[in-house]
C-alpha cells in the first residue's frame, strides 16, 4: 500500500494516469480540508471532491473542478436573484457570531450563498447536500466521505485529513481572508503577509488516517504552504510522516512554479519559492522527484524525469519516477 498526499490539482494529476503503477485499490489518498467552506449552508470540499470525481470517472479535467459537462441552473439562478434584488455580489461572510456557531466542521470559514462567489454545478451541488445532510444527522467527515465515495464507485481508499476543522486564512495588508476568498474570489490578491491554518492546534489525527501514514508516503506536486500546510497543522500527520518512508514531488523546476500561487505563498510565509524551498519545508521527506531540467542540489537521494502533468502519460512516467524513489528509500 502507498498513501498519497493530496492538495490542489498536482496529486490528482499524477494519479489520472498512474493506475499502471499505482493501483487504485493498493493506495489510498488524504486529502486536504483546509480549503473547505460552508457556502449558503453546504459543507464544500474542494481538494476531496477532485479525487471524488477523477475517480469516480466524472471529474471536468479542463477545470480540475468539479463535474464533467454539469448544468448551472441553480448558480445562474442565484446570481440573477442578486441583481434583481439589487444584493452584494462577490465573497460574503456570515456576521462574526455565526463563524463559530452552528456545526462544528465549518467554523471560521462560513459564506453566504446570495450570489454565490465559487461556480457550483447542480451534481457538484447535489454532492454537497448530501455531505451536509449527513454531517448534521451526526456522521464523521471521515464517515460521509467513504459514503460518498462508495456512491461513486472508488477503489481508492479516500481519506479526509480530519474530522475537526481547519481553516487556512491568508493574512493580508486588508485584513485576513480564507483561502478561498483570496484565491477564487480575489485571483490571488492582495498580497500575502503569512498563512494562517486556524483551528490546527485543537485538530487531530483520525484513526484511518493515521493507519494510512503507516504505509509509504507520496507527496504530490502541490502547493506547500496550502496544500500541505494544514495537514502539517494537524496533531499527529507531521510526526506520522517522520516515522515512515516519504517521497514528495516538487512543484517547482528550481524558482519556476508549474502553476498555481505556491511561489507568492511561499515568499509570503518567508520560504524560498523554488525547489530547495520546498525541500526545507519538507524535512520529513526522504527522497524527492525532481524535473530532469531541475539542477538543485539535495541532501537527499533525487530521481529526475519531465515532470509535467499535461497528459495520461505525463502521469505514468512521473509515477514510474516516483516508484523508483520509493525503492530507494522504502
Amino acid at each position: 500500500m502507498v498513501t498519497f498526499l493530496a492538495g490542489g490539482t498536482g496529486t490528482p494529476k499524477l494519479l489520472a494516469g498512474a493506475g499502471d503503477v499505482f493501483a487504485p485499490e493498493r493506495t489510498a489518498v488524504v486529502a486536504n480540508t483546509g480549503d473547505d467552506i460552508e457556502l449558503g449552508g453546504l459543507l464544500v470540499c474542494p481538494d476531496l471532491d477532485t479525487m471524488l470525481f477523477l475517480d469516480g470517472g466524472e471529474l471536468d479535467r479542463e477545470t480540475w473542478w468539479g463535474i464533467a459537462d454539469d448544468t448551472a441552473e441553480t448558480h445562474d439562478e442565484l446570481h440573477r436573484l442578486a441583481t434583481a434584488a439589487d444584493l452584494p455580489t462577490g465573497p460574503q461572510y456570515l456576521p462574526a457570531d455565526a463563524q463559530t456557531a452552528g456545526r462544528n466542521i465549518a467554523r471560521h470559514r462560513r459564506f453566504s450563498g446570495v450570489a454565490e462567489f465559487m461556480h457550483i454545478g447542480d451534481r457538484d451541488r447535489a454532492v454537497h447536500v448530501t455531505r451536509t445532510s449527513l454531517l448534521d444527522a451526526g456522521h464523521s467527515l471521515t464517515a460521509v466521505t467513504r459514503r460518498l465515495a462508495d456512491a461513486f464507485g472508488l477503489d481508492r481508499e479516500l481519506l479526509p485529513m480530519s474530522d475537526d476543522p481547519v481553516a487556512t486564512m491568508i493574512h493580508t495588508p486588508d485584513g485576513p481572508m480564507h483561502f478561498q476568498e483570496w484565491w477564487v474570489g480575489r485571483s490571488g490578491q492582495p498580497a500575502v503577509e503569512d498563512v494562517e491554518f486556524r483551528g490546527g492546534e485543537a485538530a487531530s489525527v483520525t484513526d484511518a488516517v493515521r493507519r494510512a501514514l503507516a504505509d509509504p508516503v507520496v507527496v504530490g506536486p502541490s502547493n506547500p504552504v496550502t496544500s500541505l500546510g494544514p495537514m502539517l497543522a494537524v496533531d499527529g500527520i507531521r510526526e506520522a510522516l517522520v516515522d515512515t518512508p516519504v517521497v514528495a514531488v516538487s512543484p517547482f523546476v528550481e524558482d519556476e512554479v508549474f502553476s498555481g500561487p505556491a511561489a507568492d505563498l511561499m515568499a509570503g510565509v518567508g520560504r524560498e519559492p523554488s525547489t530547495a524551498g520546498v525541500a526545507e519545508a519538507y524535512p520529513f521527506a526522504d527522497a524527492f522527484v525532481l524535473d530532469s531540467d531541475d539542477g538543485t542540489d539535495l541532501d537527499r537521494p533525487v530521481v529526475r524525469t519531465d515532470t509535467a502533468l499535461d497528459t495520461g502519460a505525463d502521469s505514468d512516467r512521473v509515477a514510474r519516477a516516483v516508484a523508483d524513489a520509493l525503492a530507494e528509500v522504502a
